[in-house]
């Protein structure tokens, strides 16, 4: 199934409705066995990517994670494509609900474009690797004035078979209120949709924004790869 095709077959009603009201939404089954066999394969292959960091040496957790560098591989490029035609449209509401003034272009061509002129050139799209005791603390994925609210992670090893552990994690900060923490459970290939920094909630006395981070929980034991997917490039 081609990444157009794979993207017109998800519900994106029920997708937007879910974000509307949690901040965050599953897809299940977004990549088959051999494409998270693929991406997990490519870990090793240093040539791929623009840097490594290892997140203790900097206080973001335990593991570590790579960039990759332009080009992509073909199967990220058109998955972070095809899901950007999606999320534009729901981002764009979300910033009209807001009253934010940015909006998004209809394609990722024409928004990376934005990025690139504000200085941010650098590819994010990432993979991730975690072994038992590693975890990610919360965070937001912010690397310059272009932020695209939505981003996608993408597991790609099975709960319980390949490591234990090590569930994603998303925290809203509500004012005047106590935090809410969403874990969203997920099977090899699924995909978690969520937003990046804040959000629209409408409450009684109109609509008000909450601020959102992101981690993974304590992996307990075995090894975890997963494939992020920010929309917006770096400084």
């Amino acid at each position: 199934m081609t990444d157009k095709n794979r993207m017109n077959a998800i519900d994106w009603v029920r997708i937007e409705e879910t974000l509307n009201s949690y901040g965050c939404a599953r897809i299940d089954r977004l990549l088959s066995d051999d494409e998270c066999n693929a991406l997990v394969s490519m870990y090793a292959q240093d040539e791929r990517y623009r840097s490594r960091v290892v997140m203790s040496r900097h206080g973001f957790g335990s593991g570590e994670y790579k960039y990759f560098n332009y080009p992509l591989p073909d199967v990220v490029a058109d998955l972070r494509a095809a899901a950007y035609r999606y999320l534009a449209p729901i981002a764009n509401r979300w910033n009209n609900a807001m009253g934010l003034e940015t909006r998004y272009p209809a394609t990722h061509d024409a928004y990376i474009e934005t990025c690139h002129a504000a200085g941010q050139r650098r590819p994010t799209p990432l993979l991730l690797e975690y072994g038992a005791g590693d975890f990610n603390c919360l965070h937001q994925d912010l690397y310059g004035e272009q932020a695209f609210p939505l981003q996608v992670a993408i597991l790609l090893s099975e709960p319980q078979r390949d490591f234990t552990g090590g569930e994603f994690v998303l925290t809203e900060q509500r004012p005047r209120m106590q935090s809410r923490v969403e874990v969203v459970p997920l099977h090899r290939g699924d995909a978690v949709i969520f937003a990046v920094n804040s959000r629209p909630v409408n409450g009684k006395r109109g609509v008000y924004r909450v601020n959102l981070r992101h981690g993974v929980s304590r992996l307990r034991s075995g090894k975890r790869h997963t494939l992020g997917i920010i929309l917006h490039d770096a400084i």
